[in-house]
């Protein structure tokens, strides 16, 4: 029974749709028509269908629960509703039922996800599965208040029919309702259901005429998700090409079953190594199903994937589907197809996304730290982990916001029977007592703590040192004398880094020495991370070269005197080699890893007058302490002025420090916790409280919290910071011109390089391998900016008209804050950012972008 509107009175109209007929999806011919596709039936099992493949090929198939092809299955059950009906009905320009009801309307209750809720809860399904029907689409819908019976779904009539298409459902796929028995298992099985929607909705399952059943196994194969085959036996040696060090030995000697492991070691030790070793032992023993490298952030070094591609090469078997893959850019990218919300313009179209659903990937902490929050599509990134290592890359004595958060990921891929390898050359004995969940009490350096999933206490390693260094450190307040002494010593031929704490610094300092180096024969680069991909590649190739070992191998180095300057980029997964360091001063745990680039190989061939000397840029102590913004400038903005003063106290009265004897004096000097008085008393208080500029570390806490929670409102992800202070999260579309061209009715975009791209508004005028193509072009122009510094937004409507909706997901205006990070800056020929009008971008800067400074903030 459904309902009309008349006078203002609901009337009852009788009408009789069978669930067999209820579409589920509609699809484009190939005259450009628009269909009706596939029954919600059919759909529902082909979604379960490919979830019990998916199941069946997992390594960790142990871990999802009896059922759990019956519960993706259901996951459009509330597609069998008259809002829905009418929707399809009315977009293929067919008669819709009468109803009062407006199809639009779906947003209050989450669209029909909202609907397959309520009514496995009217079902009484067990625990977690109607909330997991309902989150398919990422989002937790909002159905308080709410029956499926209400009008608003059909009533009785529209119930009874998604009650006999559950029972279908159940004797198609020979399964009940599955019991999970944690949330851990909730966030494996939402995950499961999402990507088995995603790839049932792919192309292979579009003509609702042809035959779906004999195409699940090629659907899989295209999504990539074909079991990885490695060699078997492999030394370190064969791998690695040396002899493991004693540290890497005893790391990997102590993986032999899921846990969480920390390596605490200085910097050029190979921990890297060590943690690809290990991983590769838990793959080839059947203890792992992929890797996950999680970098800090998307700062890190490119370079770092081409490392993991060549441990990939040693260890793939030679006949692995995945080699072709996972060893050329982008090709994940674009050779595999994932069905709807992995398509280009999909909201995991993203390589940063897609990587963890790939047996092997290179990505970001924050990626993974978001398995464990209420974060749109959290759970696929738990689905994506479960039974991987999981390797944590340069982790430091974190803030209390992404410790929170770090902590309880840590605790949600035990469960997912994960290895969780954390690396470190600056943790706090208390940092690391909480990450690892139970108590710990050795202060050793360098140090290993193993704590297997098995175990009830954790084992501690104090690792043997075999070579101590030590170096020279100079506090320098007269920035002037600093560039004097890195051209002077850049003169001798030595190889100079320079490290600033924002763009904008490095830039100028880039523009202060770059002319003056030039006419003394020098050479002067600068990198970090406001580059497009394209740019940012070519100069880390020429630089990390130049100051790593082919630089010296190939006779490079010696041929002239560098200073290289730049950000984070350059203490973060590099392996660079600097015959002397200058460094903005920043927190202990940074200054340590800045400093693991000086002198970092032993038969690096140097200048010899050489020095191994640090000179750090920073204030008097005194004057830091009474005002600290003042004296630390924008660096009391990125990092924390409380944390900077006792990294100052630390710092101020050393000459000299040996390595790797002093690190752990350093941080825990700086991070223990103690009472303080005066300005100090201030400024911890506001490290904890907060102030006008930034939230204090109790607030951060709670919102962790908060993003930590099962229940209530799902954050989008552009809302979900994971971060202390803001990341580069706005993604800015650097072109030189773009238009719309009504003979072609496509959108023409003119890259910096000159090439044009033609995007067709008609999606079907052009095949899925044709637009991810398209995409990956595009998606080299993006540079990634802070938000404050990104340009103004234009409307979803006003991007659509240039067909970029197929390239970029623009957000979906069913949950209303799930906006789009994309914007769009045009590239005049004076190097300024314009707007698609030439008007201002920016209310309060003028920006502008050249290849060799990057994205730049010129004035206010």
């Amino acid at each position: 029974m459904a309902f009309v509107l008349r006078a203002k009175k609901i009337v009852p109209v009788r009408v009789e749709i069978s669930y067999r007929t209820c579409p589920a999806k509609t699809y484009e011919d190939e005259h450009g028509n628009r269909c009706l596709g596939r029954t919600v039936f059919d759909h529902c099992q082909i979604v379960g269908a490919v979830a019990k493949e998916l199941v069946h090929r997992s390594p960790a198939k142990h871990l999802f629960p009896q059922g759990s092809a019956l519960a993706a299955s259901a996951h459009d059950i509330g597609k069998v509703s008259p809002t829905f009906y009418n929707k399809l009905y009315a977009s293929c320009n067919l008669e819709i039922l009468p109803s009062y009801v407006d199809a639009n309307l779906e947003k209050n209750w989450g669209g029909h996800a909202g609907v397959s809720q309520l009514t496995a809860q009217s079902l009484q399904a067990p625990e977690y599965v109607p909330e997991i029907l309902g989150q398919h689409h990422g989002f937790t819908p909002n159905v308080v208040g709410k029956r499926a019976t209400d009008e608003s779904f059909g009533g009785e009539l529209w119930q009874s029919e998604r009650e006999k298409l559950v029972q279908a459902l159940k004797q198609a796929l020979g399964e009940d309702w599955p019991q999970v028995e944690n949330f851990a298992t909730a966030r494996l099985l939402a995950g499961l259901t999402s990507v088995a929607d995603w790839i049932g909705s792919g192309q292979h399952f579009d003509n609702p005429q042809a035959e779906w059943q004999t195409k699940i196994s090629k659907a899989l194969d295209e999504a990539g998700f074909v079991q990885p085959t490695y060699k078997q036996n492999l030394s370190f040696k064969q791998i690695f090409g040396f002899l493991p060090r004693p540290a890497q030995s005893l790391l990997y000697e102590q993986i032999t079953e899921p846990g969480v492991y920390v390596l605490e070691a200085p910097m050029g030790l190979g921990k890297t190594e060590a943690a690809l070793y290990a991983a590769y032992q838990m793959l080839v023993n059947g203890n792992s199903s992929g890797i996950y490298f999680a970098l800090p952030t998307q700062l890190t070094s490119n370079k770092i994937y081409d490392r993991f591609s060549q441990f990939l090469q040693q260890i793939l078997a030679t006949d692995c589907e995945h080699r072709s893959l996972l060893l050329h850019a982008n090709a994940w990218l674009l050779e595999t197809e994932m069905g709807e919300e992995g398509r280009p313009g999909g909201a995991w179209f993203n390589h940063s996304k897609r990587g963890l659903l790939a047996p092997f990937a290179v990505g970001t902490i924050d990626q993974a730290l978001m398995a464990a929050m209420n974060v749109k599509h959290g759970f696929v990134r738990a689905f994506g982990l479960a039974g991987k290592v999981v390797i944590l890359d340069e982790v430091h004595t974190y803030d209390a916001y992404t410790g929170t958060i770090m902590d309880a990921l840590i605790r949600l891929l035990l469960q997912l029977d994960c290895t969780v390898i954390i690396l470190s050359a600056t943790l706090s004995q208390e940092r690391r007592q909480d990450m690892i969940g139970v108590p710990t009490e050795s202060m050793g350096y360098p140090l290993i703590t193993a704590f297997a999933k098995t175990a009830k206490q954790a084992t501690e390693i104090t690792v043997p040192v075999s070579d101590t260094q030590s170096l020279t450190v100079q506090l320098q307040q007269d920035e002037k004398i600093a560039v004097e002494e890195a051209l002077m010593r850049a003169e001798q031929g030595q190889q100079v880094l320079w490290i600033e704490n924002t763009v904008r610094e490095a830039q100028e300092r880039y523009l202060q020495i770059a002319s003056r180096a030039d006419s003394l024969g020098l050479q002067c680069g600068l990198l970090h991370s406001r580059y497009t991909f394209d740019d940012r590649q070519i100069i880390e190739n020429k630089w990390v070269d130049l100051f790593g070992k082919s630089g010296w191998q190939a006779n490079q180095r010696q041929q002239c005197g560098r200073i290289l300057i730049g950000t984070q980029v350059l203490e973060q997964s590099l392996d660079i080699d600097a015959d002397f360091l200058i460094s903005r001063f920043a927190p202990t745990d940074m200054l340590l890893q800045r400093v693991g680039r000086l002198w970092r190989h032993a038969e690096t061939p140097r200048h010899p007058d050489a020095r191994r000397e640090v000179w750090l840029l920073a204030p008097k102590l005194d004057s830091a302490i009474k005002n600290p913004k003042m004296a630390f400038g924008v660096s009391a903005y990125v990092y924390n002025p409380y944390v900077l003063c006792r990294s100052l106290e630390v710092w101020q009265s050393i000459r000299q420090i040996s390595l790797p004897d002093d690190i752990r004096c350093l941080i825990e000097s700086t991070y223990r916790s103690r009472t303080e008085t005066g300005n100090m008393s201030q400024w911890l208080h506001e490290l904890n409280e907060g102030n006008r500029d930034r939230i204090g570390q109790s607030a951060l806490q709670q919102l962790a919290r908060v993003g930590l929670a099962q229940a209530g409102n799902t954050l989008p992800e552009s809302k979900a910071q994971t971060r202390y202070s803001e990341s580069d999260s706005f993604e800015v579309l650097l072109l030189r011109n773009i238009f719309y061209d009504s003979e072609q009715q496509a959108g023409v975009l003119t890259l910096l390089n000159n090439q044009r791209v033609i995007l067709p508004l008609s999606r079907a005028s052009l095949d899925r391998n044709q637009w991810r193509k398209l995409t990956a072009t595009l998606m080299q122009q993006i540079v990634h900016v802070r938000p404050n510094e990104a340009p103004k937004q234009l409307s979803r409507e006003r991007l659509q008209k240039f067909g970029l909706q197929h390239c970029f997901y623009l957000g979906n205006p069913l949950w209303g804050n799930d906006e789009s990070l994309l914007r769009i800056a045009l590239v005049n020929d004076a190097d300024q950012l314009k707007g698609l009008e030439n008007q201002q971008l920016h209310d309060k800067y003028v920006i502008e972008y050249r290849p060799d400074l990057g994205y730049r903030i010129v004035k206010e």
